[in-house]
């Protein structure tokens, strides 16, 4: 696959189609954590960018690898992301009625849940890697850093988003956080298993 026009408008708009889940989730996190620093949104928006850079790669791999392995493992994807979102939506929603008097910051998102969430989150750009097998490594690992870079600028927007509510909705935004989460794994159950 040549670098042209078409190459960087598919990539900008797969970028676009698979950060949606990480930017729904990324308005969570900025609820459940209203006062969040630099840094911290830099870390979130990161790990999820990390993640969408890596599947991609990871599916262009196993389709020049191990394809037919892959393929049954392709069928747990929806199921992994529901069990993942719904834990840690769980937990959230949990955590925000135990909680529901306590004003001011909750704990934020640990770095384990991060991780999961972000491999919730990316879990279904591992396809694009199919899509992209007839690329050349570094025409894929260009797709992939698109893709990462529109994630991570998106999640910002999506942190920014949540920070926002979340000082506003304070008591509630764990609980709205949890819905969120648990929402949007199942939405990827649903969407994975039609």
């Amino acid at each position: 696959m040549e670098f042209s026009l078409s190459f960087f408008i598919n990539s900008v708009l797969f970028g676009v189609g698979l950060a949606m889940d990480a930017f729904s989730v990324s308005m969570a996190n900025g609820l459940n954590e209203p006062y969040m620093r630099k840094k911290r949104i830099n870390l979130i928006a990161g790990t999820f960018a990390f993640f969408q850079i890596l599947m991609p790669l990871i599916g262009w791999f196993c389709i020049h690898t191990i394809a037919t392995l892959f393929r049954s493992f392709q069928l747990l994807i929806p199921w992994i992301a529901l069990v993942l979102l719904l834990y840690i939506g769980g937990k959230m929603l949990i955590e925000g009625v135990r909680n529901k008097d306590v004003e001011g910051e909750k704990a934020p998102v640990c770095m384990g849940a991060l991780m999961m969430q972000g491999i919730a989150t990316s879990i279904d750009a591992l396809s694009v890697g199919f899509t992209i097998s007839d690329y050349s490594f570094g025409a894929a690992l260009a797709e992939a850093l698109i893709i990462g870079i529109i994630t991570f600028l998106i999640c910002i927007g999506g942190l920014l988003i949540g920070k926002t509510f979340g000082t506003k909705l304070a008591g509630k935004a764990s609980i709205i956080g949890g819905a969120i989460l648990i929402i949007i794994g199942i939405e990827i159950f649903i969407k994975g298993i039609t």
